[in-house]
């Protein structure tokens, strides 16, 4: 059958009776109420969403003191931030690195309060303590710390990549009393990475500078 326009619209619902009833609202009418519905303003239509804080958003940042290489730092930074991005971006100490950024390679080992800290998954405003990282391990006027100078001593490294992380791991393991023997060095040392295998060298350097750490 043609529709017409000016047919009523069957409506097949029942009532609680079971009793089918109808509408009897024409195709007609219900178009033409459709089509007189208001539309949107042009300014409604161009008027911004709710702002959201988005990433780097001023309204998220977080306003904190660090500790770092026995100063105070102040730094305005999203809460997110990783205390490994903090040192490399915001204070310029890259001689933390990132390495793998999920925890598994060790070099961006870091000290607080003289214990190891994966800077990679500590956030920097969660820090309690001092901080300590490569650039601040030695001694006033470019004295290298023991363990520095063990390693180079030693030969403990190669490319040098992991170096900073394997270095600051290392006065943590002694820090922590855990340089007993070459067999607890080498699984107190086994969260850092070293792809050029300069591991052997790395036990011998710990021992050398442990002596010299506790005296």
């Amino acid at each position: 059958m043609a529709i017409t326009g000016t047919e009523t619209m069957t409506d097949t619902r029942r009532d609680d009776a079971g009793t089918p009833f109808h509408s009897g609202i024409s195709r007609r009418v219900l178009l033409t109420s459709t089509a007189a519905a208001p539309a949107p303003t042009a300014a409604a239509a161009q008027a911004p969403a709710a702002a959201t804080p988005r990433r780097g958003d001023a309204r998220m940042a977080a306003s904190l003191d660090l500790i770092v290489n026995r100063q105070v730092r102040h730094l305005t930074i999203d809460p997110r931030t990783t205390l490994l991005d903090s040192l490399r971006e915001h204070l310029g100490l890259t001689g933390t690195k990132k390495g793998c950024d999920h925890g598994q390679c060790g070099a961006c080992t870091v000290l607080i309060d003289g214990k190891r800290v994966l800077g990679c998954l500590t956030l920097a405003v969660a820090v309690r303590g001092p901080v300590t990282t490569i650039e601040g391990l030695g001694g006033a006027n470019g004295n290298l710390h023991p363990m520095q100078q063990a390693f180079i001593d030693k030969d403990a490294f190669q490319c040098g990549y992991c170096t900073p992380g394997q270095i600051l791991s290392a006065v943590g393991c002694i820090n922590e009393g855990h340089a007993g023997g070459d067999a607890e060095i080498r699984e107190q040392m086994s969260g850092n990475l070293c792809r050029c295998a300069a591991y052997p060298h790395i036990v011998q350097a710990i021992n050398q500078a442990k002596g010299d750490m506790r005296s």
